[in-house]
């Protein structure tokens, strides 16, 4: 079992963003010393908890002042962006990184974030079609030799083909070859991104808020997308969000997570959730009631929260039910308190860790 971060970021409100970036970056400063794997880190620009505009910003900083752990964006929101800079912005990242990088696409975007860019949330086939050929410009850019043309839908591109004189013309391509690891998040039950990481290949990664049962299908969808289009699977490369408070006793784990996770959940993950399929995948049983998803419900059925023992058992039991995952992502939650962060990373890789070790993903 691999560990790593999915940073939101989330940060309340009463946080300045300076002093949230600061945290930020000293938790994944941590995370590095620590051994974590990875972490990937969130975009949006219309909200205000979760506010990293510019993940690559954080990243490129980062990668200055960590060594080994990889650095991810958690998601790029492809809707959104223009695909020649895009692809320029990520290869010089990979490039920055010298690839200690995985790129994270998403395609779609919170409702707002679309508005602000002129696109309408109502029309998600459109938003996804949009989406698609942003990547496929995108990586064929990468992929190309020469000239480029391409004339899509939403896209008129012609490009210059490198001038060997001038060295003026379409030249940059990413550090890593063909392209950085690409991972794609998921968030809902029946994902139709999910889909995309088993049909091409890419790292399936699910949300914090889904209940186990909902999980099993989305390895289920990898699977069956992958198996139609000749792809091979491995479950090692399941990444699952969860968020995770482990303190030296059940006691104190659970007083710090009902603290810092509970403000969290109860200010704004579970309004944004309401009156949405998202608040569905969090239950256990389909027919509960809305208001059954308490702290205490979370707390119990879907975070991680204890002392290193029990945490490990909550692990092994998600394992157990889902058939198997190779990398568990914990969720920054950013205490007022930040030393309560820090010494949860460090009791989860330190003592958590070992007790877990024997969970591969391999089938």
């Amino acid at each position: 079992m691999e560990f790593g971060l999915f940073m939101m970021p989330l940060h309340p409100p009463y946080r300045s963003y300076a002093d949230a970036y600061d945290r930020d970056l000293d938790l994944l400063v941590e995370a590095d010393r620590l051994g974590f794997h990875e972490a990937w880190i969130g975009e949006h620009l219309t909200e205000r908890w979760e506010n990293v505009p510019c993940p690559d910003l954080l990243i490129a900083k980062a990668s200055a002042m960590t060594k080994n752990i990889k650095l991810a964006t958690g998601i790029t929101l492809l809707p959104i962006h223009n695909p020649v800079e895009l692809a320029h912005r990520i290869a010089m990242l990979d490039h920055l990184t010298r690839g200690r990088f995985y790129w994270g696409i998403g395609h779609r975007a919170i409702p707002t974030d679309l508005a602000l860019f002129g696109l309408d949330p109502k029309k998600g086939e459109e938003v996804r079609e949009q989406a698609a050929e942003v990547l496929d410009i995108v990586l064929k850019i990468w992929a190309n030799e020469g000239k480029f043309s391409y004339h899509g839908k939403y896209f008129d591109i012609e490009a210059p083909e490198l001038d060997s004189v001038m060295e003026r013309g379409l030249h940059m391509k990413p550090f890593q070859k063909p392209h950085p690891p690409i991972g794609v998040a998921a968030t809902s039950i029946g994902s139709s991104s999910i889909k995309v990481a088993g049909s091409h290949g890419y790292i399936p990664m699910s949300s914090s808020n889904l209940a186990p049962k909902y999980l099993g299908d989305h390895w289920t969808t990898v699977e069956d997308a992958a198996a139609e289009a000749g792809q091979t699977t491995d479950r090692s490369q399941w990444r699952i969000g969860r968020d995770v408070f482990v303190a030296k006793t059940p006691d104190e784990a659970r007083e710090r997570a009902r603290a810092v996770l509970g403000r969290n959940y109860i200010e704004h993950q579970r309004p944004n959730r309401l009156g949405s399929g998202l608040i569905q995948a969090t239950k256990t049983d389909p027919n509960m009631s809305d208001d059954d998803l308490t702290v205490d419900y979370m707390m119990e059925n879907i975070w991680i929260v204890g002392d290193p023992e029990e945490c490990a058992e909550r692990i092994r039991k998600l394992y157990e039910a889902v058939g198997g995952f190779g990398h568990l992502l914990a969720i920054t939650q950013d205490p007022d308190d930040p030393q309560w962060e820090h010494e949860c990373l460090q009791l989860l890789m330190e003592e958590v860790g070992p007790r877990v070790a024997d969970l591969t993903g391999k089938a």
